[in-house]
């Protein structure tokens, strides 16, 4: 069940191998800097309760939207600001996406991962100006890529000298407005040596499905979060949101915050059993 893979640090949370399973998990995007906070504020508040590490996300500019008008971010200026701040006086590790190569060494200043969204993850000029930030970089395999063509991303990343890498399932095309989660695929993704994070929010979209938005199906969460703990994932990924239905950004596709506290529970248990084969409370 559980590979060899690549161990490492980001901050205090060690990575890989059969290291408890980690958090990441935020907001889909800055909406204002006093929410961000308060967001970051109640994930570390649940995620110390459980005794799970954290690393904090947030997007400053969401560049890939369906409609020209969605809402995208304060951007990188100021969204980096903003998430200084919370990082400073949290004491919160960090990742951030970037979308433009030129743009890798400014948020690698901020942030402790660096983040490769899906549809950039073949690019080769974007993943190694990740790779040189000397920062952790999190790729987003692409819905249409196969669990073994992330070798070749790996790669790019390892030419560059860097080799804290961690590798995102995401979901799979699967159809129209459709994506599945393969959880045979992510075990296999995971024997190329790396550790593998289970994105559990962007695996519910419905891409396109609402016309002029992305839908999802908000409910499928929990589910699909507790089977990849069970398949054995290294960090589950969330975004979150205190009020879902008036995100700017991905609400159908957005945990409820207050519903984190009791998901964190159930996955630390699973994840026990996977690591230890005992059950404790807690």
């Amino acid at each position: 069940m559980i590979e060899k893979v690549k161990e490492f640090s980001i901050g205090e949370i060690r990575v890989g191998g059969r290291s408890p399973f980690f958090l990441i998990a935020g907001v889909c995007v800055i909406e204002d800097a006093d929410w961000t906070r308060r967001i970051a504020e109640a994930l570390k508040t649940a995620a110390a309760a459980r005794g799970v590490g954290l690393v904090f996300k947030a997007s400053y500019d969401k560049a890939n939207r369906t409609s020209l008008n969605s809402f995208r971010g304060p951007g990188l200026e100021t969204g980096l600001k903003i998430l200084k701040k919370i990082k400073d006086e949290l004491e919160l590790p960090l990742l951030v996406d970037f979308h433009r190569a030129e743009d890798a060494a400014t948020v690698a200043e901020v942030a402790d991962v660096v983040q490769v969204p899906a549809f950039l993850c073949r690019q080769t000029d974007i993943v190694a100006a990740a790779a040189r930030t000397g920062r952790a970089v999190n790729v987003k395999k692409g819905q249409f890529l196969a669990p073994e063509d992330a070798a070749a991303i790996i790669e790019k990343i390892r030419s560059a000298g860097n080799e804290r890498i961690l590798i995102t399932e995401r979901g799979t095309s699967f159809g129209y407005h459709y994506l599945v989660s393969d959880f045979k695929g992510m075990v296999r993704t995971r024997k190329l040596g790396f550790p593998v994070v289970y994105d559990a929010t962007h695996s519910t979209q419905l891409p396109g499905g609402g016309g002029g938005f992305t839908e999802g199906e908000r409910e499928m969460i929990e589910p699909l979060a507790r089977s990849a703990l069970a398949a054995g994932c290294d960090a589950v990924f969330l975004e979150v949101h205190d009020r879902p239905e008036e995100a700017l950004s991905d609400g159908p596709s957005l945990l409820p915050l207050e519903r984190l506290p009791a998901l964190l529970g159930e996955l630390k248990a699973i994840d026990r059993i996977v690591k230890t084969g005992r059950a404790r409370d807690g």
